[in-house]
């Protein structure tokens, strides 16, 4: 059975990450590209279910239930040197 995941892909200075939408847990990747963030991401999210079975799989979600938005909040953080 194959399953399509919503899949969020966010550029970094050190290449791109890849994380799924509707999948119960923390699964994400990274590459160089983004088909090898992605290919990657396939690869984390069969270890993933294997390791914690269908359960782990969330609700299929349609396009219109996926949302990008934005949560300001207040950043009072000391960085070390």
């Amino acid at each position: 059975m194959n399953r399509r995941f919503k899949v969020i892909v966010e550029k970094t200075k050190d290449g791109y990450v890849a994380y799924p939408v509707g999948l119960q847990g923390v699964v994400v990747s990274d590459g160089n590209t983004v088909e090898e963030a992605v290919a990657n991401l396939k690869s984390a999210i069969v270890f993933h279910l294997e390791t914690f079975g269908k359960d782990a799989l969330g609700e299929l979600l349609s396009p219109e239930a996926v949302y990008l938005t934005e949560a300001e909040v207040a950043v009072d953080v000391q960085f070390s040197a």
